[in-house]
């Protein structure tokens, strides 16, 4: 599992579909795809992450580093520069320029994956 992905299950809840086993593939227009997936459109990633222990007392909103820490991830170096070849900047050095990159990317992506994210956490 990657960087983003961690993120994404400590704000939506892990994942279903990973944790099935792999002999029980469901139907694709059954009435449970559509109900998993409207579950995920309804998380509020703002609220989520608010509601976290701490939230108020780290950046998150603009952070990268502050995001991870409030998942509970290790926001290392190491870690952002994977996180960041995982959204496709494959020379990511650090710079503050490159975080605010980072964290626009990863608010795009929970968007993108059914979270309900606010345009000014992805712009």
């Amino acid at each position: 599992m990657g960087i983003f992905s961690s993120i994404k299950n400590a704000i939506f809840g892990e994942d279903k579909a990973e944790a099935a086993p792999a002999t029980t593939a469901a139907p694709k227009a059954t009435g449970f795809n559509r109900a998993s997936s409207k579950a995920v459109s309804e998380v509020d990633v703002e609220a989520k992450l608010n509601s976290k222990p701490g939230a108020d007392k780290l950046n998150w909103r603009t952070s990268i580093v502050d995001l991870m820490k409030l998942v509970d991830l290790d926001p290392s170096y190491e870690n952002r520069k994977e996180l960041a070849t995982e959204l496709g900047d494959t020379d990511y050095s650090g710079k503050a320029e490159e975080n605010i990159w980072l964290h626009k990317e990863v608010m795009k992506k929970l968007a993108a994956a059914g979270g309900n994210v606010p345009a000014s956490l992805r712009d």
